[in-house]
């Protein structure tokens, strides 16, 4: 029996609704992070807006609270690029991913420490962390103490891939900030819980967050290669279908599904969000037209907004601490009705009160590419 067939629509309103960006869901902030399988967070703030645009009456602050408390946490897992992630998924992810970080230390980093036995390097440098969490400036200084006029990046590298290493507090705090220091997940967390998780379980996990998607879509997220042994295993208890071009998706049977025409409030998405990254064919969220407008063409991150469900253009928000005032800055792509700008200058002014709450003086402005 041949395959149902999903359009674009038809995935994308699957993915907003994994992704709670359908309707905000008041599910708790660490539920929501698991749900999610993280949140791509190499900014130390951006993530905040993340769980803004997908929580119903979310506090940033308690999300502050619960990385002091060390029970979420930010460290290198999926794509070897840091997420922020529940405890129980740090210790769960991270040695599932291993293989994409030793790949890039293999590639970049190994030839460059030719003679030196990485295993000591690792063992030196989660000693020192250990002891107090450290800048990777410091944990240089120290190792190139033991091995003198050596790649000091490719030492700090080796202990990076070798060693979970976990961003400390103040970095990622709302509204603070603080040097990148790290220490091993060990000395952060204790114990690690019993029960490892499993590729499979990870793979379930990602289409439940992320389906209906194809091997490739997988392999791009986390990073790791060859899994079409995982979903073959799990083929039996999966559903099928093709999208447009023929591919073959997978999917949790009882995932959300929504239908073609349900209703997309305009959302703000952060420059690293995973709905945009997690997929090999990024269609079901960006046309290949908007994917050319909103290309950063400097180093700066590029942060999006949806309408109807895709992205639509770019936002920033430019603020001057003299007068404290906060402008957020929107570039649609083409040209929006007059409905859908309202409404996004309207979802535009509550992100405002929420990212510069502190400004007395808050306003949006329609600027064109």
């Amino acid at each position: 029996m041949a395959a149902p067939h999903l359009t674009r629509r038809e995935l994308n309103r699957a993915t907003l609704a994994r992704q709670l960006l359908l309707e905000r869901s008041a599910l708790p902030i660490t539920a929501s992070i698991e749900h999610l399988v993280g949140l791509q967070a190499q900014t130390p703030h951006t993530a905040y807006t993340g769980l803004w645009s997908r929580l119903e009456d979310f506090d940033p602050l308690a999300l502050s609270d619960l990385l002091v408390e060390r029970r979420v946490v930010r460290l290198a897992l999926m794509r070897g690029t840091i997420h922020m992630v529940s405890a129980r998924d740090a210790w769960g992810l991270r040695p599932l991913v291993q293989p994409v970080l030793d790949r890039v230390q293999k590639s970049q980093f190994s030839k460059r420490l030719a003679g030196v036995d990485l295993d000591d390097v690792a063992r030196v440098g989660q000693a020192f962390v250990d002891e107090a969490p450290r800048t990777f400036r410091a944990l240089g200084d120290h190792l190139l103490m033991r091995w003198p006029g050596r790649d000091r990046f490719a030492l700090e590298q080796t202990v990076r891939t070798a060693v979970p290493l976990v961003q400390v507090p103040p970095r990622g705090l709302w509204g603070r900030s603080g040097p990148v220091a790290h220490t091993s997940i060990e000395a952060w967390l204790g114990t690690p819980p019993t029960g490892a998780l499993t590729l499979d379980t990870m793979v379930r996990r990602y289409l439940g967050a992320f389906g209906p998607a194809s091997i490739r879509d997988a392999q791009a997220w986390c990073g790791l290669t060859r899994l079409a042994e995982v979903f073959e295993r799990l083929r039996p208890e999966l559903v099928i279908f093709r999208d447009d071009t023929g591919r073959e998706l997978f999917d949790l049977p009882d995932a959300p599904r929504p239908g073609p025409r349900t209703p997309a409030p305009p959302r703000f998405l952060y420059d690293f969000d995973n709905v945009l990254l997690s997929h090999a064919d990024r269609t079901r969220m960006v046309s290949a037209e908007a994917a050319i407008a909103i290309r950063p063409v400097t180093q700066e991150p590029v942060s999006t907004f949806t309408l109807d469900g895709f992205v639509a253009g770019t936002w920033r928000i430019e603020r001057d601490p003299a007068r404290r005032s906060a402008v957020l800055v929107l570039r649609p792509i083409g040209e929006p009705s007059a409905t859908d700008v309202a409404s996004l200058v309207d979802e535009g002014g509550r992100l405002l009160a929420f990212a510069a709450a502190d400004s007395a003086e808050r306003s949006v402005r329609v600027q064109r590419f």
